[in-house]
Formats: structure tokens, sequence, C-alpha cells
């Protein structure tokens, strides 16, 4: 089982590099023969990344999360399964490559350091513990996609007001899509957010009993969440859109960096026990 564990963690990034080039070429060619084939290859891309998690649980006998690139690798899944939900339910498929490459990247990074730990503390094996990380990840990365639509709404926009209409204008849905698709990321971004947090208050207390509402994750979390929680409430209710959309999605998704930063590397919180 070690050793199927190390071919799939050799094998995920060069699919993950594969789906990239095939989404990049369509891109820049606009071939239709590869409409469906790209969609494929990423399907079986995220089936095989399934796999090579179910089976690093059950040899190792814990969710992937005690390590950062253990971490690393879940985050590259969950952008990959965003972006391929998203794409199932809106049928835009000309803005993978932008979103493909940072799956890439993070399971590149996971396949060179990522360790094999069969010894970890006892609160790294809790199944809740692991919904938890891994429903805020999925919420992350649902915030990734949606800064990455909103950046390439901002570039769209640039080249419209310059009069410059050559491959980032053919190519890219038009600037009323990648605020919707902007929009779409940040609901699927919050909805997982909001379950792990649910689940974090349901766990937290049994796991953690001396643990303080002041914790520098914590804040940054609720920050997070009322960022987005202001951004859809005011498109709902207020009609907001346009730039002023699409900037208030960059700032929650720059907000949950420093945050995931702070908290980690120069503030104590409970939540560096991995």
């Amino acid at each position: 089982m070690v050793s199927l564990i190390h071919f799939l963690n050799i094998l995920l990034p060069l699919l993950y590099f594969f789906s990239f080039l095939i989404y990049f070429y369509d891109f820049m060619r606009d071939e239709k023969k590869f409409i469906n084939v790209k969609r494929i290859f990423l399907f079986l891309t995220l089936l095989i990344h399934v796999i090579y998690v179910i089976v690093r649980i059950i040899k190792f006998d814990h969710p992937p999360i005690t390590n950062v690139f253990e971490i690393f690798t879940i985050i590259s899944f969950a952008i990959g399964f965003s972006y391929f939900i998203l794409e199932l339910v809106t049928d835009i498929r000309g803005t993978g490559p932008f979103i493909i490459i940072i799956s890439f990247i993070f399971q590149l990074i996971s396949t060179l350091f990522i360790q094999d730990l069969l010894e970890v503390k006892d609160v790294l094996r809790s199944s809740l513990l692991g919904a938890h990380v891994i429903s805020a990840l999925l919420g992350y990365a649902g915030f990734t996609i949606s800064a990455v639509y909103g950046f390439l709404y901002l570039v769209l926009y640039k080249d419209i007001k310059l009069n410059k209409f050559g491959l980032i204008f053919n190519r890219l849905p038009n600037l009323e899509v990648l605020e919707r698709l902007s929009l779409y990321s940040a609901v699927i971004g919050f909805i997982s957010l909001t379950i792990a947090i649910v689940i974090g208050v349901i766990w937290l207390p049994s796991a953690f009993p001396d643990f303080s509402y002041l914790d520098p994750k914590l804040i940054g979390t609720s920050l997070v969440w009322i960022l987005y929680a202001i951004g859809i409430a005011s498109k709902v209710l207020i009609r907001w859109r346009g730039r002023k959309l699409v900037l208030l999605s960059i700032t929650g998704f720059v907000v949950s960096i420093l945050s995931t930063f702070l908290s980690n590397f120069l503030a104590r919180s409970f939540h560096s026990f991995y």
C-alpha cells in the first residue's frame, strides 16, 4: 500500500500539469475538439486524487492534516474540485488554466516534501477535526477561485477601457459572467467555511477545554466570514455589482491570506498543534 501511495504521490502533479496544458492549449487555440476531453481528464485527475487521499487515511490512520504538506494536497484537490463543480454548473470552460495551475503548484510542493507519519497526536486522528479542516480548506479554495475571477475581471475591464481587444478579450467570458463566477465561487467558499465553523463550535470545547475565543485564528476566520457575508448580502439585498463587488471579494481573499500567515507564524494559537 505504501508503494501505491508513493506512486500516486508522484503521479498527481503530472496529472494536474497535463490538465493545465490541455486547458491552456484550448484557451490559446480555442479548438472545439478539446471541449469534453479536458473536462474528462480533470475528472480523472480528481478521482485519482480522491483515491490517493483515501489510501493515505487507511494506511496511516489519520486524516491528511498532520502537517502543512498534507494540507497542501487537500488544498490542491479542493481548488480543482471547486472549479470542476463550477464548470459543471455554469458550463463556462475558458478560465480553467488560471485555476488548475494553482492546484498543480500546491500538489507539486506537497509531492516534494510530504512525509508519511504513523505516529501523530491523538487529536489529529479525530474525524471531526478532519471534517473541520477539510471544510475550511474547501472554503478557502472557493475564496481563492473567487479572487482569481475577480482579478480576471479587473484585467478584462482595464483592457476594455484601453480599447485592447486581443487574446484576453476574445477568450475570457464577458465582465458580467466573470462577476457571476466570482460570486458563485465566493458562495461555495462561504458555505464551506460556515460548515467548518459549525463543526469547530461543536468539537472545540471538548478538544480544548481551556481555549479562548480571542484566539488569533478564530478572530481572523470570523473576520473573513463577516467580509464574505457582507459581500454576498450586498449582492442579494443592495444589488451591488461590478468592480465594487469584485474588489470586496479580492479584499476578503487578501485578509484570509494575512490571517492565516499571522495566526500560524507570528501569533500563538491552539491551531498550531498541527
